[in-house]
Order: C-alpha cells, then sequence, then structure tokens
C-alpha cells in the first residue's frame, strides 16, 4: 500500500486523537462514583429489605396485641357480668354463690395472666416500633447519599462527553486528508491493537517499543517514501518522520 508521507503522518495525529477518546471512555468506565453507587444501591436494598421485614413484625405484633386486649376484654366483661349477678342477691343457694365465687375468681386470675400477656407484646412492640424507626432513618439516609454519588456520577459523565464531543468533532478534519484505503487498515490495526498508528522514533517502534534491527531500519531506509510501512513486532503503521533516526 502507498500513501504520500503527508497523509501517513496525519495517522499520528489521528491515532493521538483516537487515544485521548480513548482515555475518555475509560475514564467513564472507571469512575469512582460508579463503584460507590454499587455499593450503595446494594446498601439501600438491604436497608428497604430489613425495613420491610421490621413493618411487617411490628403488625404482626400490633394484631397479636389487638387479639390479647380483645381476649382481656371479654374476660373482665364475664367478670362484671358474674359480679353483678352476685351483688343482686338473685343467686341465694350457697352452692351456687360458691361456684359464681370461684368462677369469679378463676377469671380474676384469667384476667390477671392475659393482663401481663398484653404487657409482655406492649414490650416487644414498642422494640419492634423503634426498630422500625431506626431502620427508616437509616434507608432514607441511603437513599440520600446514594442520590448524591449519582448526581455527581452524572455531572462527571457530562463532562467527560462534552470533552470527548468537541474532540471527535475534529476527527473529520483530520481522518479527511487520509486516504480511504489506509484510513480502513489503520481502523482495522486500532480494533485489533487499540493502536492503529505509532512512529518510529530514534530507530524505535512507540508502539511496542521495540528498537529494531539494524537490518530492519534498512530496510526502511531503502523504502520508497510514500511506501505504508508496518512494525515487524507490533504490526501497526509504522509513520517515519525527521525523528525516525533514519
Amino acid at each position: 500500500m502507498k500513501a504520500a508521507p503527508e497523509a501517513q503522518k496525519r495517522l499520528l495525529d489521528l491515532a493521538e486523537l483516537d487515544a485521548g477518546l480513548d482515555r475518555f471512555r475509560h475514564r467513564r468506565r472507571t469512575l469512582p462514583e460508579l463503584a460507590e453507587i454499587e455499593e450503595l444501591s446494594k446498601s439501600l436494598a438491604r436497608a428497604a429489605t430489613q425495613a420491610i421485614a421490621a413493618e411487617t413484625e411490628a403488625g404482626d405484633l400490633a394484631r397479636e396485641q389487638a387479639k390479647a386486649e380483645a381476649d382481656v376484654e371479654a374476660v373482665r366483661v364475664r367478670i362484671d357480668r358474674d359480679q353483678k349477678r352476685l351483688d343482686s342477691g338473685q343467686v341465694t343457694s350457697p352452692k351456687d354463690l360458691a361456684s359464681l365465687q370461684s368462677e369469679i375468681a378463676s377469671l380474676d386470675r384469667r384476667q390477671g395472666d392475659l393482663e401481663e400477656v398484653v404487657l409482655e407484646i406492649m414490650e416487644r412492640r414498642e422494640a419492634a416500633d423503634a426498630q422500625v424507626a431506626d431502620l427508616k432513618v437509616r434507608r432514607d439516609e441511603a437513599a440520600a447519599t446514594l442520590a448524591a454519588a449519582e448526581e455527581r456520577r452524572d455531572a462527571a459523565f457530562a463532562e467527560i462527553d462534552k470533552e470527548a464531543a468537541e474532540l471527535q468533532d475534529r476527527r473529520p478534519a483530520i481522518a479527511s486528508g487520509i486516504p480511504d484505503d489506509l484510513l480502513a487498515l489503520y481502523g482495522k490495526l486500532r480494533e485489533q491493537f487499540g493502536v492503529g498508528a505509532a512512529m518510529l522514533h530514534g530507530g524505535r517502534c512507540l508502539g511496542c517499543r521495540t528498537t529494531l534491527s539494524i537490518a530492519e531500519l534498512n530496510r526502511i531506509r531503502a523504502a520508497a517514501h510514500d511506501e505504508v510501512l508496518r512494525c515487524e513486532e507490533c504490526r501497526r503503521i509504522l509513520v517515519r518522520t525527521a525523528e525516525s533516526g533514519l
């Protein structure tokens, strides 16, 4: 393949520009905020799951407390009813009186036991409600921290994309001075190696940092100025300049 030396030198400008674009893409992929957001998202998910579990437990305890209180109220109603019968004087049989008094005493004990159950449930519910409140605060804090990190990420993306777009806008002007076949070769090599063209500087390929042999340098010296050369080591396009040491 042949191309004017000036067109070949334009490859170096294009390679430098493309390297700049690659750096922008690398910055975009490796922003510290991305790893931070991933960890914060996991923390938020855990906090949300824990909050839901705590709310479920608190709800179950609320229903358990309501049932226990209803049981206490039912026993209290029975005690009131039996006490009224006892106080009314309607029950005159000693046997019936003894039975009624025994039932009232039994119901009193039952009421005491149920009230202890209610108190125990209330204590557990109070602890559960406190846990719910704490987990909600942690969840909201995690959400706020995540939102702040996402805002920083978006600002960094916007800055990177703006600079990359400005660089990309310069590419057509540089590429326009390069023949299509040479540009296609450059693009193919860039896909393979990341860098499609490199300068020969002081007898060394700056693409792979390899110092060329004397035989290879002699071959290059003998090549026509418009011959498109390739580095024998890395196979990138090797561009000759006044600094090539030839």
